[in-house]
């Protein structure tokens, strides 16, 4: 991942048309494919100072890609007329250095902690023990199994990393699925069956939260599928996935 920062000086009886010529490049960016995401922010104090970001899969794809590819003559033909206003045009490479403030919460916050998760995956294995689709699948399971899952989803959902710390991250749970054969109705009653759990546990019921909740069950479901199956794919080394609010993808950059 690299960040590119452009910074315009444009003069005020541009602005309005340098503004809307973005809006009109900006499709072209994105349906780069090189292209991850982009903003154009006005400073507040100077008004004709503009920075565009983008965020670009790697310099190379945005040098050697998008600017080769078939959405550049798009994209520079309404940017055209504002190069002599450039003052920066550079890549930058991110840091380790990086975080999220405490005017959102988490969605692990937002569902009510670790108590709301160890409630949830509490009352739904009760369920799962009782339902003639799923009960097989879980004969014999360990009795702290609900805890455990409780402590996956709420480090996926940015709670405590106690999964990945203390019950082997997300090679174990992936391994935990290897031989089982699921099938595509097991699948779908998890599904149900924990959606319908939530509701009665009194987890958050607005349209956002349970959207990402919906999101992920579809995820995760289908990814136990894949690894249960007769040819599942190497157990992944990478960290435990994280999701969060809007449409972010499960493994953040």
């Amino acid at each position: 991942m690299i960040v590119e920062y452009i910074r315009y000086r444009i003069a005020e009886p541009q602005r309005a048309e340098f503004e809307a010529a973005y809006g009109r490049a900006a499709l072209s960016l994105g349906a780069a494919e090189q292209c991850v995401d982009y903003e154009l922010a006005r400073c507040t104090e100077d008004p004709g100072a503009y920075v565009l970001r983008i965020r670009w899969t790697s310099a190379e794809d945005h040098l050697g890609g998008f600017r080769k590819g078939e959405h550049f003559a798009a994209f520079f033909a309404e940017v055209k007329p504002y190069v002599e206003a450039i003052e920066e045009m550079r890549h930058y490479e991110v840091t380790p250095v990086a975080g999220r403030g405490g005017s959102t919460p988490t969605l692990f916050e937002w569902a009510g902690g670790t108590a709301a998760f160890e409630r949830l995956f509490s009352r739904f294995y009760e369920r799962v023990d009782e339902d003639p689709v799923l009960a097989p699948v879980f004969a014999g399971k360990d009795p702290n199994h609900a805890e455990h899952v409780a402590a996956w989803l709420a480090e996926v959902f940015g709670g405590p990393a106690t999964y990945s710390t203390g019950h082997g991250g997300h090679r174990h749970m992936a391994s935990r699925h290897l031989g089982r054969g699921l099938t595509e109705e097991q699948r779908r009653r998890w599904v149900t069956l924990l959606s319908d759990t939530a509701d009665e546990v009194a987890l958050p019921d607005d349209p956002e939260f349970r959207a990402v909740l919906a999101y992920y069950l579809e995820w995760g479901t289908r990814m136990a599928m894949l690894y249960s199956g007769p040819n599942p794919p190497p157990l992944p080394e990478t960290p435990m996935p994280r999701w969060d609010w809007g449409i972010t993808p499960p493994y953040r950059g």
